[in-house]
C-alpha cells in the first residue's frame, strides 16, 4: 500500500481491505495513540518523576543531618543543662531593680573611700536585652595612679558585676591623673519587664 493509497483510505471500507492493509492501518493507529498518550500523559509523568527524584535527594540529606543531630542529642541536652545552670548562677550575681541604687552608692563609695575626687558620676539610660538590662555610668575622677588603680580593683571586687571600659587617663596637676571611663552594671529583668518586652513588636 502506497502513501497516497493510505491517505485516501476510508475507515468505513477498512473491513473490506485485504489483511495486510488492515494490519498496517491498525499498527499506524496504535502508534498514533501511543504517541499522543506519551505526549499528554507520560511526558508530564516524567517531569513529576524527575522532580520527585530531586526531592528524594534533599530528603535523604535532611534525614542524614537529623540522624546526626539525634545521635548527639544526649550530649547536646547535657550541654544545654550546663549552660542554663551557669546562666542562672550569673543571673543571681546581678542586682534587682530595687538593689540598683545601692549598687550605684557602692561604686561611688569605692572612689570616695580611696580619697578620689569625683568630677562626674552620671548614670545613663538602661538598654534592655532578652533577660538583662545594662546601665552605663559616665564617670570622671582624679587621683594618683595608685588610688585610681585601687579604685578599679575595688569595683571589680564588688559583689555585683560591674565593668569599666572606654578608659582615658590624662594628667591633672603635678602628681594626679584624671580617669574618664564608662562603668557598666547589669541587672536581671523582672518577670513583668520580660513579658512587656516580649509583647513589643
Amino acid at each position: 500500500m502506497t502513501m497516497d493509497e493510505f491517505r485516501q483510505l476510508d475507515l468505513k471500507n477498512l473491513p473490506d481491505l485485504p489483511l495486510g492493509p488492515q494490519i498496517a492501518s491498525l499498527v499506524v493507529m496504535i502508534l498514533a495513540i501511543l504517541g499522543l498518550a506519551y505526549y499528554f500523559v507520560f511526558a508530564d509523568l516524567q517531569d513529576q518523576i524527575e522532580r520527585q527524584q530531586a526531592k528524594e535527594v534533599q530528603l535523604k540529606a535532611s534525614y542524614l543531618d537529623k540522624k546526626r543531630q539525634v545521635a548527639n542529642l544526649a550530649a547536646l541536652q547535657q550541654q544545654l543543662k550546663e549552660i542554663e545552670s551557669s546562666f542562672s548562677a550569673l543571673l543571681k550575681q546581678l542586682p534587682t531593680k530595687a538593689e540598683m541604687p545601692t549598687l550605684l552608692t557602692e561604686i561611688n563609695q569605692a572612689g570616695v573611700g580611696r580619697g578620689l575626687l569625683f568630677e562626674l558620676f552620671r548614670p545613663g539610660s538602661e538598654t534592655k536585652a532578652a533577660q538583662i538590662a545594662t546601665l552605663p555610668i559616665q564617670i570622671r575622677l582624679s587621683g594618683s595612679y595608685g588610688e585610681l588603680a585601687t579604685f578599679v580593683n575595688d569595683v571589680a571586687q564588688l559583689s555585683r558585676i560591674v565593668t569599666i571600659g572606654d578608659i582615658t587617663l590624662s594628667p591633672n596637676g603635678s602628681d594626679r591623673l584624671q580617669l574618664q571611663a564608662t562603668a557598666k552594671t547589669y541587672r536581671a529583668l523582672e518577670a513583668g519587664e520580660q513579658t512587656a518586652k516580649a509583647g513589643k513588636p
